[in-house]
């Protein structure tokens, strides 16, 4: 009878040590956000629209022409956010222009942009390591590369740039920051144990910006993404061959 009361005593102590436990175990298909069926999203303290198209993933533009928001795409916790197109209206078939409509005076039209326009990134390793996860356009949660360190080594921008977004409110990324280098060009730190730089900071490339650690993970070191037009791309495509 003894023996059986020390059982479930200890199985009891057991269960009140698992429920104090806060670690959780890192699980790369965490960083892939599951589609929302509903087609919206309710902000939360701390979203940025930058943060809910990465999270989303696509083109921070079009998430911010769906909902109507200007720069500097201001929102508010218990704002609905579209994550999809609206439905197009159907409208009444008008007739083709005349040729005098046609031949619009050139500086009415849309200029292209030229590419001597288009600023061109120079990008840098944000720190140095073994690299113990690629990239991977198939499997889910591979959407950067994963650089192993010690806590506290330096994290460095990769680019110039400014901080878009900096906090903890994306779910398998813990203390996380995301860096816009031009219109097409972001970048993303993520498992730091502390941040140096605020959003709307601006940042040089090199420039330290936060310490390697462990937040949303297992084991001490950096998730380290490049995207464009909010498409994951290989990092190592554009970082210095070491």
């Amino acid at each position: 009878m003894r023996n059986g009361v020390s059982i479930i005593i200890l199985l009891l102590v057991a269960q009140s040590f698992a429920g104090c436990t806060r670690f959780t175990p890192y699980d790369p298909s965490s960083h892939t956000v599951t589609p929302f069926s509903s087609g919206y999203y309710i902000v939360s303290k701390g979203d940025t629209l930058y943060s809910i198209a990465w999270q989303a993933g696509h083109d921070y533009r079009k998430g911010a022409a769906w909902n109507n928001l200007r720069w500097p795409y201001r929102i508010h916790p218990g704002q609905r956010i579209s994550l999809r197109a609206p439905a197009a209206k159907h409208t009444k078939t008008t007739r083709k222009p005349s040729s005098s409509t046609r031949n619009t005076p050139s500086k009415y039209k849309k200029k292209p942009v030229k590419k001597s326009q288009v600023r061109k990134v120079r990008w840098a390793w944000p720190t140095h390591g073994k690299i113990i996860g690629y990239f991977s356009e198939k499997e889910p949660g591979k959407k950067g590369v994963d650089i192993a360190g010690r806590v506290g080594q330096p994290i460095k921008a990769a680019a110039s740039g400014r901080v878009v977004y900096s906090g903890n409110g994306l779910r398998g990324y813990g203390n996380l920051i995301i860096i816009k280098h031009s219109e097409t060009y972001f970048s993303a730190y993520a498992h730091n144990r502390k941040i140096f730089v605020e959003e709307n900071q601006k940042v040089k490339l090199g420039q330290k910006i936060a310490d390697m650690g462990n937040t949303g993970a297992n084991k001490v070191m950096l998730h380290f993404e490049i995207r464009r037009n909010g498409r994951p791309i290989n990092p190592l495509r554009y970082l210095p061959k070491t």
